[in-house]
């Protein structure tokens, strides 16, 4: 299992298609409670599901973790778990995977500067309030030294996404 963890527009959810789409890893579909964005696909890009739905896949101990992001739960189902399958997660989620996966789960953490990503959300669409709020909230939650365990950082700044796939595609095969 590989878990891509970093904060928002660090370039993780294109990482995670292109080791999908040239390197035939499977996307572990979560689920959340967040509004659909243009271009998702229900069961494809997440399970969205309402608010009532997920607290009660909570009761019935589904998720090998699950948190709340940005005012929306997200949550990674057990039965979705499994080798080379790919989880975005931020760090609370994270550790719940190691702690209960422990080396079954490559922890790869991907890092670019706050002004790349700020230019980045704002290319993608994003209002400068929502860009303001992801940065505030990314500098509380995205701290490195919250983890429980990182099997490796990459850096997202000058060089290609072809090429950042191709070493975390590596890196996760060395270590199977």
């Amino acid at each position: 299992m590989l878990v891509l963890v970093g904060p928002s527009a660090s370039g993780k959810t294109e990482v995670a298609n292109l080791l999908i789409n040239k390197f035939g890893m499977k996307r572990m579909i979560t689920y959340t409670t967040r509004p659909i964005r243009f271009g998702e696909e229900n069961h494809v890009s997440y399970h969205f599901v309402s608010e009532d739905e997920f607290r009660e896949l909570i009761k019935k101990d589904e998720f090998i973790e699950y948190t709340t992001y940005n005012g929306y739960y997200y949550g990674s189902n057990k039965k979705d778990a499994g080798p080379d399958k790919i989880v975005i997660l931020e760090p609370s989620g994270a550790n719940n995977f190691f702690d209960k996966m422990g080396n079954d789960a490559t922890i790869c953490f991907i890092e670019s500067s706050e002004a790349l990503r700020v230019d980045r959300m704002y290319h993608r669409g994003d209002s400068a309030l929502q860009v303001s709020s992801r940065i505030e909230n990314d500098e509380k939650v995205f701290k490195k030294e919250t983890l429980h365990h990182i099997d490796n950082i990459f850096i997202n700044e000058n060089k290609s996404l072809d090429d950042l796939a191709l070493e975390i595609y590596n890196f996760y095969k060395e270590r199977k």
